[in-house]
């Protein structure tokens, strides 16, 4: 597939995604062959280890390719992103339950659909140029592909903050939240990848790692745990409201852009999981109840047309930033019945 380059070298399992052009954005097609190539190597004692990295300076991915999903959702078939969410939500879970060695380089932007591939793997390794994110609000969609539950674990505030408002992380900041995992240089990551493809173990990320810089995120995180301590968005506004510092003004600027509905549930979503101190799969099954309806009873499509298709940037959301009724969103996040997605402990289905 020229979208991927998937290999042996040494005692390494390499996939890279090649399509710089693009961001690196994953599309059905590269899901389904990640998934088969880590599936064929998981009992293969030639492989000790997989790295994934992509080709270009800017992304090791910038999400998912969605310009398919607007028009089948735009012509009313809403099961082609169901299917394509049930299948990338299927390849989240095996790479979190890899029972080898998965290291990660995100270099760039990582945003999203980039999260749930790169974001669980047992090792992730950021740099210089890292801008880490879960811009969904931003389209009308929540934090999903298994984002919600790294969100849900962040330090008090953090999770809401990043799931809302798609601030984008550094590495440094990266690592703060538990996006990432190790910080290495970038002009070392040549020679890093040259020692795990060689020696199939992971020391000589250890052997590499620096101490990454100062976190802004860590500095502001005690205004974000006051701002964002609620799971109501309407509280939230009014506390963002209530403040009159630059940072408070600035955030609201960008929730305003924001679906309402989405933000509100989104942290009705985050609450719901540190409540049951959540498993991965069952994140991924929430999040589904969210892509299940998205389309059609959301703002997605709409977001995607003002962001992407028409780029007029003037998106006519649903509802108001302080008026998303409760029966809305708890509409959004009811159990689908038979139309569930089920994650078996080996994500096989």
């Amino acid at each position: 597939m020229s979208d991927l380059s998937i290999r042996i070298e040494g005692v390494a399992g390499r996939i890279t995604l090649t399509r710089p052009e693009a961001l690196n954005a994953l599309t059905w097609d590269m899901c389904l062959a990640i998934e088969a190539a880590i599936d064929s190597w998981r009992d293969d004692d030639a492989v000790a280890l997989v790295i994934l990295d992509a080709v270009g300076d800017k992304a090791f991915c910038a999400g998912g390719d969605i310009a398919e999903m607007y028009r089948s959702g735009t012509a009313g078939d809403f099961d082609y992103g169901r299917r394509f969410w049930r299948d990338e939500y299927r390849l989240n879970a095996k790479l979190a339950a890899y029972p080898k060695p998965i290291v990660a380089f995100l270099n760039g932007f990582t945003m999203g659909g980039g999260v749930g591939l790169g974001g669980h793997a047992s090792d992730r390794i950021v740099g210089e140029s890292a801008q880490i994110s879960m811009p969904e609000c931003a389209i009308g969609f929540v934090p999903d592909v298994g984002g919600s539950h790294i969100l849900a674990q962040t330090p008090g505030g953090v999770g809401a903050y990043l799931g809302l408002t798609a601030y984008r992380m550094s590495g440094a900041d990266a690592i703060f939240a538990g996006f990432a995992d190790h910080y290495i240089p970038e002009a070392r990551w040549s020679e890093v990848k040259s020692a795990l493809t060689e020696q199939g173990d992971t020391n000589a990320l250890m052997q590499h790692a620096t101490p990454a810089p100062e976190s802004a995120l860590a500095v502001i995180q005690p205004a974000l745990q006051r701002f964002f301590a609620s799971a109501d968005l309407g509280e939230v506004i009014a506390a963002l409201r209530a403040d009159t510092s630059e940072f408070a003004e600035k955030t609201l600027k960008t929730l305003n852009r924001n679906a309402p509905l989405a933000m509100a549930v989104t942290l009705e979503m985050l609450d719901r999981l540190r409540a049951t101190n959540a498993s991965l799969p069952e994140a991924l099954e929430q999040e589904y109840r969210v892509s299940h309806r998205i389309m059609e009873h959301g703002d997605f499509l709409e977001g995607i047309r003002a962001a992407i298709i028409d780029k007029d940037r003037n998106p006519k959301w649903r509802h108001l930033l302080n008026d998303v009724p409760a029966e809305d969103i708890a509409a959004m996040l009811a159990p689908l019945g038979p139309e569930a997605l089920v994650i078996t402990p080996h994500a096989q289905t």
